[in-house]
């Protein structure tokens, strides 16, 4: 994904005070009068997605990073500020993807002084992996744990839960529509497994522009290489290309893949100095499509990106 430079500005910083201080009270945690939809704030759009699956007519969500933008340096709009301010639940990935404790996420929750338990990281369950320095050192926590699917399961677990406790009255339908979904993901793992099994061993490996998948490729034992480990201003810089051709060459690589929201010309240099091609599909890795895509759920981003991944190693 491509790293934008953000700042909350003066503007945008006073916007937030005049919501924190014309709503206070609104924070509180409480449960929906009657029909009413419980208010859900959700941090991207994969999150989005599960919330919408889970809670159905339960829940009215309203997402902070659209698609095709940044999560991690993301500037809230307005409209979310009012969102983050009435909400009655708020998700987020966690793991660094929206930036941490200091990042923009907490900024505004802490502004709009929206409380604690309202809010809820859907990646506590899961253990970190990190990225490394040149040197090989263990620098900051790869935040792409969903790629997994079975990083989707406890997320979607969580998930359910909550809905579940700041909805008592519904519980049982919301308990009814999260165990379906979190049913199907398991499904969804054990094909991961049987598809990468069918994938020759030695064409096992997974070449990307960045080192999104780790999570993905540690648990189903697939080799992976990249030429940056997250975005940065100095992506696709010549010692990390000249890095990767090597490995390749090394490992006889068959098939690279490139994200659907990079800057192709770093992976394109790379083919045309091995000669190793580039799928004709691109793969998904920090979103989901726009609503009517070939990938705008996260059931079909999963299935996509491994149907993707076996038919290319498989050839």
């Amino acid at each position: 994904m491509k790293k934008l430079v953000t700042w909350i500005g003066l503007s945008l910083l006073s916007v937030f005070l005049l919501a924190a201080c014309g709503d206070e009270g609104k924070s509180e945690s409480k449960e929906p009068k009657g029909d009413e939809p419980l208010k859900v704030v959700t941090s991207f759009t994969i999150i989005a997605d599960m919330a919408r699956e889970i809670g159905g007519d339960l829940v009215e969500v309203h997402n902070l990073v659209p698609t095709g933008t940044d999560p991690h340096e993301y500037e809230p709009l307005p409209a979310d500020i009012k969102a983050a301010t009435d909400a009655d639940v708020l998700f987020y990935n966690g793991l660094n993807l929206e930036g941490g404790k200091d990042g923009w996420f907490y900024k505004m929750i802490h502004t709009v002084n929206q409380k604690e338990e309202n809010i809820f990281s859907l990646t506590e369950r899961v253990e970190p992996m990190y990225l490394t320095d040149e040197d090989g050192r263990e620098e900051e926590i790869n935040p792409h744990a969903f790629i997994d699917p079975s990083v989707g399961v406890k997320m979607a677990e969580d998930m359910r839960d909550a809905l579940m406790k700041k909805h008592p009255s519904k519980s049982e339908e919301i308990q009814k529509r999260g165990d379906a979904y979190v049913q199907r993901l398991k499904e969804i793992v054990n094909e991961y497994e049987e598809r990468i099994n069918d994938i020759p061993e030695k064409k096992r490996v997974l070449v990307t522009s960045e080192r999104a998948f780790q999570y993905m490729t540690s648990r189903y034992g697939i080799k992976e290489a990249f030429i940056w480990e997250i975005d940065t201003e100095e992506n696709g810089s010549p010692t990390q290309i000249k890095n990767l051709i090597t490995f390749i060459k090394e490992h006889e690589v068959p098939v690279l893949f490139m994200e659907s929201n990079v800057d192709p010309r770093p992976m394109e240099t790379v083919s045309n100095e091995t000669g190793v091609r580039i799928a004709n599909k691109k793969i998904y890795s920090d979103e989901i499509g726009s609503p009517g895509d070939e990938v705008d759920t996260y059931v079909k981003y999963l299935y996509y990106n491994i149907n993707l991944i076996h038919d290319e190693l498989s050839k």
